[in-house]
């Protein structure tokens, strides 16, 4: 899709200085780590090829509030791919507008990515899913009341998230998994609703998630697609549920045990990772 956005200032001005810090002129792939995704950081990269420096220090970036966001900025190879990967998410929730929320977008469209690829911690709201489980993102409901885009700008979304993309992602996971020899983990799919949070939803709001079709629920992502889109970035995104949502198990919700559940899964999401950033830049 034709870029119907351009990057911004500080955008342009972060890229710049990511590649005077790191010597690398560009990037194929960005990918923004969400709750709970943070210590992928450590094993993502080919050995001596990470240089980290954090957010505070580039352009446009907001040193993230919420907990188990690292607010760094990682440029390194995967498997050969220049990869720029940003632990450190905004939230709408945070007030501070929508432009900190979607700069990672700008910023990867600044340093020449053509793929965006996008991690959350979400509630599981279909039958089947458990905590742990990873789902790819085939489309979404935008419930924040907001949008990142200002102006006559119509971004097309149909196909927001590549399936040639979702397919190779879920492909690269599998054989991975297998190569370790974990049978039957194909990534599923699954329709991810945006809330403005910081509130957990209640379980009748989570009721009527499930009627208009979500089977994951969270409080990102969708903004940073859209700009993504917008941008002319083919976007992959994929959820670890690390619960399950109000009113299905009865049992409270608490932001620890989305931290708990990332830090539990950790080491089989860096390995889906390093599967899936290469298979996504070759498509």
């Amino acid at each position: 899709m034709a870029p119907l956005l351009t990057p911004t200032a500080d955008a342009t001005a972060a890229a710049d200085a990511i590649s005077h810090a790191t010597g690398r002129p560009s990037h194929e792939v960005t990918l923004v780590l969400g709750s709970g995704w943070s210590e992928v950081v450590t094993g993502l990269a080919d050995p001596g090829t990470a240089v980290t420096m954090p957010v505070s220090e580039l352009p446009g970036f907001a040193t993230p509030s919420a907990v188990g966001h690292r607010g760094t900025v990682t440029s390194c190879l995967v498997d050969g791919v220049t990869l720029l990967s940003i632990a450190g998410r905004t939230h709408l929730y945070e007030g501070r507008g929508t432009e900190p929320v979607v700069h990672p977008a700008h910023v990867a469209a600044a340093t020449g990515s053509r793929v965006l690829v996008l991690t959350n911690a979400a509630g599981g709201l279909r039958d089947g899913l458990a905590v742990g489980d990873l789902v790819l993102i085939r489309d979404h409901l935008n419930l924040t009341g907001r949008s990142p885009l200002t102006g006559p700008l119509f971004v097309d979304l149909v196909d927001a998230y590549r399936p040639t993309l979702r397919q190779a992602a879920a492909d690269a996971i599998a054989a991975s998994d297998a190569a370790a020899g974990v049978t039957d983990s194909r990534p599923g799919e699954g329709v991810y609703a945006a809330m403005p949070g910081p509130q957990y939803e209640s379980p009748a709001e989570i009721g009527m998630l499930r009627v208009l079709g979500a089977d994951l629920v969270g409080m990102s992502t969708v903004p940073e697609t859209i700009a993504a889109r917008g941008l002319g970035l083919d976007v992959v995104a994929m959820s670890l549920v690390t619960n399950l949502a109000a009113g299905v198990t009865g049992q409270p919700l608490d932001h620890t045990e989305v931290l708990a559940a990332g830090a539990a899964g950790a080491t089989r999401l860096t390995t889906a990772l390093r599967a899936l950033v290469p298979a996504v830049s070759r498509v």
